[in-house]
């Protein structure tokens, strides 16, 4: 039995997939932006993108913040891939139940998804500090140095920084799907990153998929293995 036949008997059933940053493939220019940017950014800022990008950076050096935040992890003009798109057809076709994410920039919204768990949030959702008032995209990019509200409150992209927890309400509904799913594919992560891995030691249904370019803690456990692309794995099913 070829891998492509092996893959497509593996996803059976409720299916959930979790989806990781590096799940990107393809002609989708955050990859290589960020490959470029958000892990070399130490020469430039003198810090760790992990120091920048955390609560307490956010809180004291709000403008350094928006500097690297609008520059590094912000690309309007990324669309979906084949992956996102085929994720999408096959929720549609009712072979998917939900996808949970690490991502951020809400291509699996783009390309059609509906139930998507944004474990880390999304640059899409931003809100006033003070007053909580809804700001988008647009008006984050618009705005010169720190964005504010009408109200004078500073605005914060609702995105998971370091030092912050998940969301309560989207881990739960998350944990809820892979308790219940029978399948479980998971794409593009090592899968040593905690919280959002232990998602992997939650789920007990039959079938564990991971496509991963490296090796995991969790290979001996797949049903289905994988160091394929992610676009070869998904196109034509």
């Amino acid at each position: 039995m070829n891998h492509k036949r092996k893959f497509c008997r593996c996803n059976g059933g409720e299916t959930v997939v979790q989806w990781f940053y590096g799940n990107t493939q393809g002609n989708y220019r955050q990859k290589q932006k960020t490959r470029n940017g958000i892990y070399n950014t130490e020469n430039e800022w003198g810090l760790p993108p992990e120091i920048i990008i955390s609560h307490t950076f956010f809180t004291r050096r709000t403008k350094d913040f928006y500097d690297y935040y609008k520059k590094y992890m912000v690309y309007p003009s990324a669309v979906p891939n084949a992956v996102h798109i085929a994720l999408a057809r096959l929720e549609k076709e009712g072979k998917i139940k939900a996808v949970l994410t690490q991502n951020i920039d809400g291509l699996h919204q783009a390309a059609g998804s509906k139930n998507v768990y944004e474990l880390h949030g999304s640059v899409h959702r931003n809100y006033c500090t003070r007053c909580g008032k809804f700001y988008d995209l647009d008006y984050i990019l618009g705005a010169k140095g720190v964005p504010t509200c009408e109200c004078g409150g500073v605005i914060k992209p609702d995105v998971v920084l370091y030092e912050e927890p998940l969301d309560d309400d989207v881990w739960q509904g998350a944990w809820e799907e892979v308790r219940r799913a029978d399948t479980l594919i998971v794409g593009g992560s090592s899968l040593t990153v905690y919280p959002a891995a232990g998602l992997v030691d939650m789920f007990y249904g039959k079938n564990l998929c991971i496509i991963n370019a490296t090796p995991t803690p969790f290979d001996r456990r797949a049903t289905y293995l994988s160091h394929e692309s992610l676009t070869r794995e998904f196109e034509n099913l």
